[in-house]
């Protein structure tokens, strides 16, 4: 039998398609690993290269809310008694988006989450080196390639929103300068909300490796954010270890481990 606990995450996991993805980035050439800050590059770009790729995305599985604060809590601080008393109306409490997450903390919370459901650990970390691998074979719980995250944000839309702005997103010109509840704008074609706008979401993937080091990619825009920044295909850059108040995550699962 399923605990409370899958049987509530599972109402909000979302089934998104399989397809072809393209990824635009434009890099610059000159190696930077960064010494005075974890998220932006100070001064002068250098000479920028566009850089373009064909992914194909299988049908995977995702939460159609960034993980709140409410969830996040629960399950760092729970017993199984204490995450059953939190499900017993079916809700959690506070549902903002959490924030000031590292993606270290976002992978960690991943393969707690799973452990809790009895699933598979999708992360393998080492304790001495802080070396992160990522197990294809495991249903557990995940955070969503850079590819994937694209993919299901644009859903059945074509263009850089999947529509109005004001309708979609809290943004730098209508969130009051905070964080919102989940859920309270329009979800895109395949009901997934806050895909742009309240907080940046952290991928899995290395943003460039030969450029950035370690640095990992974040998606989707922010409540501080301009317009211009928040859309499908907007990519952000941040060290592991960074963390803010207007970026966290969004939970997936990869569809062929995943059983009714």
């Amino acid at each position: 039998m399923k605990s409370q606990l899958t049987v509530y995450l599972n109402h909000f996991m979302r089934p998104i398609p399989g397809g072809v993805e393209t990824v635009r980035d434009y890099r610059d050439e000159q190696k930077w690993i960064s010494s005075d800050s974890k998220m932006s590059m100070p001064g002068q770009k250098g000479k920028l290269t566009e850089i373009e790729k064909w992914v194909e995305i299988k049908a995977f599985l995702l939460a159609k809310y960034p993980v709140t604060e409410g969830l996040y809590e629960a399950i760092l601080r729970s017993t199984g008694e204490s995450t059953k008393s939190l499900l017993k109306d079916g809700e959690v409490a506070n549902n903002r988006p959490v924030v000031n997450v590292s993606w270290c903390e976002a992978v960690s919370f991943c393969n707690l989450l799973s452990k809790k459901c009895g699933l598979q650990e999708c992360y393998t970390i080492d304790k001495n080196s802080g070396n992160v691998g990522f197990e294809p074979q495991a249903n557990g719980y995940r955070l969503p390639t850079d590819a994937e995250w694209q993919y299901a944000c644009k859903a059945t839309s074509e263009g850089y929103r999947y529509g109005e702005i004001t309708d979609i997103a809290w943004y730098e010109d209508n969130s009051e300068e905070r964080v919102h509840e989940v859920g309270k704008k329009q979800p895109n074609q395949w009901g997934l909300y806050d895909m742009l706008g309240n907080v940046w979401e952290w991928c899995w993937d290395l943003y460039d490796e030969k450029t950035y080091g370690e640095y990992r990619v974040f998606r989707g825009g922010s409540w501080a954010e301009e317009a211009r920044g928040c859309g499908a295909t907007s990519r952000r850059r941040g060290h592991p270890t960074f963390k803010i108040d207007d970026l966290g995550f969004r939970l997936a699962r990869s569809c062929e481990w995943v059983r009714s």
